[in-house]
Order: structure tokens, then sequence, then C-alpha cells
């Protein structure tokens, strides 16, 4: 006979902790579905690291002054891709419903549509860049031996944009649509034409540094075509401008728009406050550069995890399928947890020599090692709350994360490191830990928002 107090615990589980566990069950099929998605996105993003570690490290050998140019109108130009990121982000939370209801025309219109309008947006941005940023920029109060270096590169980084506003959106059609691995391919092609062109242009022409940002505009242009070959037969038979879809896409997309607007535009305020620290900032600056590089070995595969949940979940909503679309979700979140974890230990155990891969000035490494083993603290916390976002974005909940990563940047990160770091002079190392601080209240904001569930209504 059992016991009455057994029951009465069994029964206190079943209704308090067993609802919120019920979507772990069943999680292997979930796991598998999620990984297939996922794979391919992991090398997409190994592509995209190479790529940006090959403009540091040919930066590095020209100079640490270069490095830090490279690292600051870097930055600038993720400011002139932040519509082409959003208006993908709500083509493929719409594309992955119409494609998994097959929904053809309607998919067909949706693709037309998007690719119009950022072909156009591409233009309007990028004759932007080439004739006012040096105006912008010289406003930003940055050092002005960076900052002669920073505005011809950014200037040579906008002649490519409308390419790789239909690089990113091209990207983000095929894996909504199932064709992943083609877009796999189109990276693996452009990261291969970077690094190559990026040697030849910068030593074997008088280029110099400038090549750098031409490899990335000429690859660009390459990666453009081949993916418009790759999506053509959704619009082969319908040409058709609708407004209606193109205005499905911009309202699910436009939170993401002033979520990564704010969140570049905070990140270009970081570069101002570590300019503001005392002692030599640019060596500071030149070691924040290179620890992003590095440190994207580790966030590049949870963003890749962060679009596949995307389209894990909004594949199994256009479905109807819930449930599913909620342990998927998890499944991603799971997969990239675990794995980021096992990337930490490996980066905060080779720390120093990975730093000096980038740069060969003692100051600049240093600072790169110590900065790496602070922020590695909490990346398995970034990639849990990443994912779960990404999840939370293909089923159009952007506005939710639009909040919580601009409210965790702007009212925990920039304040706690100007507050600590310039104002009461303790240095680039509380910089480093306040911005642990805004991913750990990021993470938990999330991962409420996401058991929560609100979500899938």
């Amino acid at each position: 006979m059992p016991r009455p107090e057994l029951e009465a615990v069994k029964g206190m589980w079943n209704k308090s902790a067993a609802p919120y566990l019920s979507g772990f069950r069943g999680m292997g099929g979930h796991l598998r579905r999620s990984w297939s998605v996922s794979w391919p996105m992991i090398f997409i993003m190994a592509f995209e690291f190479i790529i940006t570690l090959t403009d540091v490290f040919i930066a590095g050998l020209l100079g640490k002054e270069f490095q830090a140019a490279v690292g600051f109108s870097t930055q600038i130009y993720f400011i002139f891709i932040v519509v082409a990121n959003a208006l993908t982000v709500g083509t493929v939370s719409v594309a992955s419903r119409l494609f998994s209801g097959g929904r053809k025309d309607e998919l067909g219109r949706t693709v037309f549509s998007v690719s119009a309008a950022v072909l156009g947006a591409g233009v309007l941005f990028g004759a932007g860049g080439v004739f006012l940023s040096p105006c912008v920029m010289s406003r930003l109060g940055m050092p002005s031996l960076v900052m002669d270096l920073a505005v011809p590169l950014v200037r040579m980084y906008s002649i490519g944009l409308p390419f790789h506003y239909l690089l990113i959106n091209g990207n983000g059609i095929l894996r909504a649509t199932g064709g992943v691995k083609k877009s796999m391919a189109t990276m693996a092609l452009v990261c291969v034409c970077n690094v190559a062109l990026n040697y030849l242009f910068v030593f074997h022409t008088s280029l110099g540094y400038l090549g750098i940002a031409l490899s990335t505009a000429v690859s660009v242009v390459i990666g453009a075509i081949k993916n418009q070959a790759h999506i053509f037969p959704f619009v082969k038979r319908i040409h058709m401008f609708s407004k209606g879809l193109l205005g499905d896409v911009a309202r699910i997309g436009w939170p993401t728009a002033v979520q990564q607007l704010s969140w570049h535009m905070g990140s270009t305020v970081m570069f101002l406050i570590l300019a503001s620290l005392p002692g030599n900032t640019v060596a500071v600056m030149a070691a924040y550069t290179n620890g992003l590089r590095i440190e994207a070995a580790i966030f590049l595969p949870a963003y890749a995890l962060n679009m596949a949940n995307a389209v894990v979940v909004g594949n199994m909503l256009g479905a109807g399928r819930e449930k599913d679309a909620f342990r998927g979700g998890i499944a991603t979140a799971l997969i990239a947890t675990g794995l980021i974890s096992v990337m930490t230990v490996i980066i905060v155990l080779h720390a120093r020599p990975l730093a000096s891969l980038l740069s060969g000035d003692g100051r600049v490494i240093s600072e790169c090692a110590r900065y790496l083993i602070i922020s590695m603290i909490s990346e398995p916390f970034m990639a849990w709350g990443v994912v779960l976002g990404g999840g939370l974005n293909g089923a159009g909940d952007t506005r939710t994360m639009m909040l919580v990563i601009t409210g965790s940047f702007w009212l925990v990160r920039i304040p706690l490191a100007f507050f600590f770091g310039v104002v009461l002079g303790l240095g680039a190392p509380a910089v480093w830990w306040a911005m642990n601080a805004s991913i750990a209240v990021n993470a938990l904001l999330i991962s409420m928002r996401f058991f929560g569930r609100r979500w899938i209504r």
C-alpha cells in the first residue's frame, strides 16, 4: 500500500513542478531535429569567424592602430546592416511558416517583395555610408590616429552594402525553406574569396590596409549573386510585389532593427568609454577588438543556433505543433549551452596564447588575455539566452527581445562600465565585469519570457 504522505507529495508535484518540466519529455527527437538545422549554421558562423579573424590578423601585422581602426570601423559598419538583419528576422519568421504550411504562392510573393525592399535599402544606406560617414564619425571623439584610418575603411565597406543586404536576406530565405546547406556552401565561397583577396589586396597592391574592406565588398558581391540563383525558383512564376506580406515582415522585423541599432550604438559607446579610461587607451581598444574576434569563436556558434532555433520554432508553429515548438526551442538551447561550455573552458586555458596570435604588442596581449578570462564566465549564460531568444524571434515575439536586450545593455552594461571604469578609475577590468552583469540579466529575463509561453499565443 502506498504511504499517504508519499501520495500527498506526488500530488503536490503534479500540481506545481511537473507542468513546468513537461516540456522536457521526449527531448531526443527534438534534439536530433534541432541539430539537423543547427550544424550547417555552425559552419556558416565558423566561416564568418574566419573572415573577421583574418581582418584583425592582417591589421595586426600592420600595427595596433590599424587593429583599433578595423575594430571601430567594423562596429560602425554593423550599424549600417541593422535594417538587413531586421528584415531577415521578419523574413525567416514569415517564410518558415508559409513553407511548412505549403503556401507556395504567398511564399513566392514574400521572397520577391522582401528581396526588392532589401536591395533598395542597401543602396540607400550604402550611399549614406560613402557620403555621410566622414561627417558623422568626426564627431565621435575618437583618437585622431584611429579616426583617420577608420573613415576610409567605412567608406570602402559601404560600397558593397547593397550586395551584403542581399546576401544576408538570401541566407535567411534559404534556411527558412530547407536550404540551409545551400547557404552554408555560399558562405564557404565568401570565406575563401575574402581571405584570399585580403592577402592579395593588402600586400600585393597599392591599396594597403584599405584592401581589408575591399576584400569584404568583393566577396559579398559574389555570395549575393550565388544566393539569388538559389532562391530564384521561389519567384520565377511570381513577380508580384505585395505590400501586405512585406508589411508582415516589417512588423515582425522592426523591433529587431531598434534592438540591433541600440546594441551597435551601445557598442560604439563602449569604445568611447574605453577611450576615456586612464592609461594606454589605444592598447586597450586594440585588446578589446582582438578579444571580440576570439570571443566570436563562441558567440558565432551561439548566434548560429539562435538562427536555427528561429527556424525550428517557426516551422513548428506554422504546422500547428505548439508543444513541439516549445520543446524544440529548449532542445536547441541545451545544445548551445553544452557546446559553449566546452569551448569556454578551452579558451580560458589558452587565453594568452590565443591573444598572442593576433598581436605582438605585450600590453595588447596581456589586456586581451585578461578580457578573455573575465568574459568567459558569462558565456554559457549568453548561449542559453541568445538561443532561447532565437526561438522568440521565430515566433514573432520580437518586441520582447527588443526590450530585454536594449534594457540590459543601456540600463546595466553602459552605466556600470562608465561608473566603475571611468568615474571610479578602476580601468578596463571593471568594464569587462559590467559586460558580464548585463549578460546575466539578459539571460534571466529571456528565460522568464520563454518559459511563460505567452509567445505561443
